[in-house]
């Protein structure tokens, strides 16, 4: 009993055990989860060529809380949002919306972001979010396929040598940064929690 209260994510403390309320609670955290997806790829910082944003932060974030099935659920609802028209992420409007954007330059590490999700969310499940060493690895491999994912769309539009200078060579350390910080974050947030009986 004690093994698997351990192992279940971090939001499972504050939704009830089953029933109705917990389905509402997980909607509204995947609700919740696309405003903070959206809030991140709006915020850019511009370094070079190209604008980095922090969504990798919040996917990771989310993914660490949330645990696999909430944070794969969440992600496929801010895709959705965002195949629809809705200006969601980090270069929409302006450089267009819904497919046609998703299905441009940046539609392999969109796909990244869901793969990445669920890497980190399995981790959660096993209580990997409580130690930051298996937290790091987790993290660190998600992030490797979610920029292999990227780089292999990129350079099937652009060629395999400007999409690993564009597309991967600017993100490695700031990306390994919000790895970092990230698998530091969560198991720091459950150090504060009572422990769990």
């Amino acid at each position: 009993m004690a093994t698997a209260l351990t192992a279940r994510p971090l939001v499972s403390l504050a939704l009830p055990e089953s029933g109705a309320w917990r389905l509402v609670g997980q909607c509204a955290l995947a609700i919740a989860g696309t405003l903070l997806l959206t809030l991140s790829a709006k915020t850019k910082v511009v370094l070079g060529p190209v604008d980095m944003s922090l969504q990798t932060l919040a996917v990771f974030m989310i993914a660490a809380a949330f645990g696999m099935r909430l944070a794969v659920a969440t992600l496929l609802l801010y895709m959705a949002q965002g195949a629809i028209g809705f200006p969601v992420f980090q270069g929409t409007p302006e450089k267009g919306v819904g497919l046609v954007y998703m299905l441009g330059s940046t539609g392999g590490y969109l796909a990244g972001f869901v793969v990445m999700a669920a890497i980190v969310g399995w981790a959660a499940d096993r209580g990997w979010d409580r130690n930051p060493v298996k937290l790091f690895g987790a993290m660190l491999t998600a992030e490797v396929v979610m920029m292999a994912m990227g780089f292999a769309w990129l350079a099937m539009l652009i060629g395999v040598e400007k999409s690993w200078q564009f597309g991967v060579v600017p993100f490695i350390v700031p990306d390994l940064i919000k790895v970092a910080l990230a698998s530091a974050l969560v198991p720091a947030i459950w150090s504060l929690l009572p422990r769990q009986r």
